[in-house]
């Protein structure tokens, strides 16, 4: 694997391992513990880190160690804002640039939530019901609002994981799919409804005063994520 894939794949573990909180909000992520799990120095360290820390991912200290990010719940509900606007300017262009084959690309993303809900894969559910709505952003057919959409997605993801209750992927998969429905009859009124609605459920999930902590060691957690996103890059 070249030295830039490796680059990658530590970006791409360590941004999967928070949206899916394996990594807790707090966890300190020390630079040379970092550089020996990925094989790569620890200038390519910081280039990763400063990516995930312009998603507003984690925090950089001064001691070279970054900290998965703490949003607070001001924050929280100014990320939850923004994302309102966003997803309904999505769905409206949605509507309007419809094209039959995406019923089927949806419904296939839905059937893979319900797949990890039934296996017992929360966390892994948890990324795949945020993807689904970076998913409808990049069918809206705006780089630029795909791009916004994408990053307000993965923060909300991280406030559920400081805030959060459980989440429930039945909920998710079933107001997905009506969603779809809306989309695929090109009913914009009724697509904005439950857009607004099922973020609405995420919001009140997300904005209650529960920090949640893991005891796994940072060393487990990477490999496990080096290995899932190397096979893909």
């Amino acid at each position: 694997m070249r030295l830039s894939q490796k680059a990658d794949v530590a970006y791409l573990a360590l941004r999967q391992a928070i949206i899916e909180q394996a990594l807790t909000p707090g966890t300190k992520l020390p630079e040379d513990p970092l550089a020996e799990q990925f094989q790569i120095s620890r200038t390519l360290v910081r280039a990763a880190l400063a990516r995930l820390a312009s998603e507003g991912l984690i925090e950089m200290g001064n001691k070279r160690t970054a900290t998965v990010a703490q949003p607070s719940l001001e924050e929280a509900r100014a990320v939850f804002e923004v994302r309102r606007c966003l997803e309904a300017e999505v769905v409206r262009l949605v509507c309007e640039r419809w094209q039959p084959a995406w019923r089927a690309t949806l419904n296939a993303h839905v059937k893979e939530e319900q797949a990890a809900a039934s296996a017992g894969q929360a966390n892994v559910s948890i990324r795949l019901a945020g993807e689904f709505h970076v998913l409808l952003a990049d069918m809206a057919g705006n780089p630029l609002l795909a791009r916004y959409l994408a990053e307000v997605a993965t923060r909300c993801s991280l406030i559920l994981a400081v805030y959060g209750r459980p989440h429930s992927s039945d909920c998710a998969v079933n107001e997905h799919r009506a969603l779809i429905e809306a989309l695929a009859r090109k009913d914009a009124k009724q697509a904005i409804k439950l857009m607004a609605e099922h973020l609405e459920g995420i919001e009140r999930r997300a904005l209650l005063t529960r920090i949640v902590h893991s005891d796994q060691d940072l060393g487990s957690i990477l490999s496990q994520y080096a290995r899932t996103v190397g096979g893909a890059t």
